[in-house]
């Protein structure tokens, strides 16, 4: 489905270019975006995506100038825990739901269900859309994307913390990877572009391996 022109709506918040393009398509075709939804770690500090800081979701959800909900969770108990946020935000008068999917058909499936549990539709303004095509409408938007993980061995660590431009995008067709990370090649974190009211400022912080995939921790200046 489509999002209806003054239809108020959340929005489920990675913090990275999907959901950042998502919402916007959702604002543009007239959507009042009230809340930003994201599930963290067990510890509550950290998203349980992308692995950004709490404090640095704040700070985009203060520059987007919409609440942000979050939820501390481990991967078992993910679905009751963003089932009770959807819940939440369905009582606020908030009855669709942006998400950020590409091309995934098992995980829209899962999308759709947990939010009509919740009383709520799905909504995906990024559905099927060609993957070079998607990029370039991020960098034609003014959309600033960093590189916050990529995997061990297919993209070299040294690109974390940088900004993508179409030089990075031709690297990535070089390297032989989805341009858009749907496998998980690469997350993002995104600290500026049209939904945003101003810049988000970050210090970069260190660089580990987990799991084989290279992350580096953007602090929120």
């Amino acid at each position: 489905m489509h999002v209806e022109p003054n239809t108020r709506i959340y929005c489920s918040w990675s913090g990275g270019k999907d959901s950042s393009l998502a919402l916007n398509h959702a604002i543009q075709a007239g959507a009042e975006p009230g809340l930003l939804v994201t599930m963290l770690t067990e510890g509550g500090e950290r998203s349980r995506s992308h692995g950004l800081r709490r404090g640095l979701l704040e700070a985009q959800a203060r520059a987007i100038g919409v609440p942000i909900a979050f939820a501390a969770t481990t991967w078992d108990d993910y679905e009751e825990a963003l089932t009770g946020q959807l819940v939440e935000a369905g009582r606020q008068g908030l009855r669709a739901g942006v998400f950020g999917d590409i091309d995934i058909d098992s995980h829209r499936e899962w999308v759709e269900r947990v939010a009509a549990a919740a009383g709520t539709k799905a909504v995906h303004p990024l559905w099927q859309r060609d993957r070079a095509e998607l990029m370039h409408e991020l960098l034609d938007l003014g959309f600033r994307a960093v590189l916050v993980a990529v995997r061990d061995g297919l993209l070299p660590a040294s690109l974390l913390g940088e900004t993508i431009d179409a030089a990075m995008l031709d690297e990535f067709e070089r390297a032989g990877i989805d341009l858009a990370g749907e496998n998980g090649e690469f997350h993002t974190c995104v600290v500026d572009g049209p939904i945003f009211s101003h810049p988000v400022e970050i210090d970069r912080g260190e660089v580990v391996l987990r799991d084989g995939v290279w992350f580096i921790d953007l602090v929120p200046c």
